[in-house]
């Protein structure tokens, strides 16, 4: 009959990714004729457990691009936003997240602006992120453990200069 072990791992205890799109609005130094771009820069992010969500805060610097005086001239606006999410991630079955239980957030497809126009001298845009969240914990798993261990073979002194000579 085998005897079982247990050994105790770090493994995966639930995984999942959600696309966001978020809405904003900046007042510009100037009045815009045009967006001429935009572009996402600097994204930090972190997660951490909150009762049974995953709560994920970051920020970006948001740069536009735009001319004005009737298209005679450019300037680029720059804008810090941030965000605040919570989210439910599927745990794996039989998975027992804790305390000691870790948050991983990827950024699966970076913070780009999809979106962006002028309304009333203001500029509205969206940015559209991709975060994957793993969080990972302790596991135990069981194994079957074979009593019948091998014998010890005797090394002696030949046996040492015959796989000398061999090499």
């Amino acid at each position: 009959m085998a005897n079982y072990r247990e050994i105790v791992t770090k493994t995966v205890l639930g995984k999942g990714k959600k696309t966001f799109t978020n809405h904003y609005s900046l007042t510009p130094e100037e009045t815009p004729s045009t967006i001429l771009g935009c572009w996402v820069i600097n994204h930090n992010f972190e997660g951490s457990k909150e009762n049974n969500k995953i709560r994920v805060k970051g920020t970006c610097d948001v740069n536009i691009w735009y001319s004005y005086d009737n298209d005679t001239k450019t300037i680029v606006s720059k804008q810090t936003i941030s965000y605040d999410e919570l989210l439910n991630v599927t745990k794996k079955r039989e998975s027992n997240i804790n305390n000691n239980s870790e948050v991983i957030v990827r950024s699966l497809g970076g913070p780009t602006c999809t979106k962006v126009e002028i309304q009333n001298g203001k500029i509205e845009y969206d940015i559209r992120k991709e975060l994957g969240i793993e969080i990972v914990g302790d596991a135990k798993v069981r194994i079957a453990v074979d009593e019948n261990e091998d014998e010890w073979e005797e090394i002696t002194d030949e046996d040492d200069k015959e796989n000398i000579m061999e090499e």
